[in-house]
């Protein structure tokens, strides 16, 4: 009797422990994050900025996250609005060929990468007035609609919006869960990424902030629409984001995720660390060339100040399982 009774206990044990495992597996909300201190990082700082009674604890309306885009949510190499960039302007240049004496038209034909590489972002804003300016907001959202639909990434050979990073759409989806509100910071035309944003990452597209061209509300047709001016506004990148991030939210972010490539995201991680009270800042390090790519800074500027700030950086070589949906 005793011998079938401990048998039996030991059978219940054996079912609670199995049970438990399979629980905390099955509750893990970063599955495709390598288990290790980054991962234990952002775990932690979410549990005791939404658990009441923390000394950490931030209120729900507080709760801001904001993540860049490109290298942040999904590659950046090449960088996918530049070659819908690209494809508008030779476009552009068929219907009028006296472009192609007219910059940036002519570094776009003469595939003149030093002019890019010179004049950095700004020489891909240049493209970006000449291709979003003298056009209705209709024509613009139908040009990167086609554009989404039928391009193809040329490493990967799937539809961009098939590249959203798998920990990062689970990063996204477990702060929402928690009563997190993200946003998109990014440099890119706002209008692009609006197109994909709710799509690939359910965030809506009032929630992203992004680089603008001046615009003013007239007869286009017979009718009225928001026209594009060829003029820029906002050239959403590096200071400019803190900016901007404080006229669209009005709040400073507790939740940040950058990139390391050009030292863009240096000044919002710096804002959202300077903040009163908690905060966490992320720098994705682009180290996987099998998986996705591999690059640095030439000044490593962005890891050398997550390394003087205590910032977590984020490896995709050794913090991700995974990169993309399989």
């Amino acid at each position: 009797m005793v011998k079938r009774t401990f048998l039996l206990l030991l059978l219940v044990a054996t079912a609670i422990l199995f049970s438990s495992v399979n629980y905390l597996k099955m509750s893990d909300p970063l599955p495709s994050w390598k288990e290790g201190m980054n991962k234990k990082a952002i775990l932690l700082f979410v549990e005791k900025v939404t658990r009441e009674g923390s000394i950490d604890y931030v209120k729900p309306k507080d709760r801001i996250a904001v993540f860049d885009n490109d290298g942040t949510l999904w590659p950046e190499q090449p960088l996918v609005e530049g070659l819908f960039l690209l494809k508008t302007i030779k476009a552009m240049i068929a219907k009028d060929p006296s472009l192609k004496t007219k910059e940036p038209f002519k570094a776009v034909i003469e595939k003149d990468t030093a002019f890019f590489e010179k004049n950095n972002q700004k020489g891909i804003m240049q493209l970006a007035v000449a291709a979003y300016g003298n056009k209705t907001e209709g024509a613009l959202e139908k040009d990167i609609a086609t554009f989404l639909k039928n391009e193809k990434h040329p490493k990967y050979n799937v539809p961009f919006t098939e590249l959203g990073y798998l920990p990062m759409l689970e990063l996204l989806a477990f702060l929402k869960d928690k009563g997190f509100e993200s946003w998109i910071c990014s440099g890119g035309n706002v209008e692009f990424i609006r197109a994909f944003s709710e799509h690939i990452y359910r965030i809506p597209g009032q929630q992203v902030i992004g680089s603008t061209l001046k615009m003013e509300f007239k007869r286009v047709d017979g009718k009225h629409a928001l026209w594009r001016d060829t003029v820029l506004q906002s050239f959403n990148d590096k200071e400019e984001k803190p900016v901007n991030i404080s006229y669209h939210i009005g709040k400073v972010p507790v939740f940040v995720a950058g990139n390391e490539k050009s030292g863009g995201d240096i000044a919002m991680l710096t804002y959202s660390d300077e903040r009163k009270g908690p905060s966490i800042q992320l720098l994705i390090n682009h180290n996987d060339a099998v998986r996705e790519f591999s690059y640095q800074e030439k000044d490593n500027a962005s890891l050398q100040a997550a390394a003087a700030n205590g910032w977590n950086v984020i490896s995709i070589k050794d913090d991700w399982k995974t990169v993309f949906k399989k």
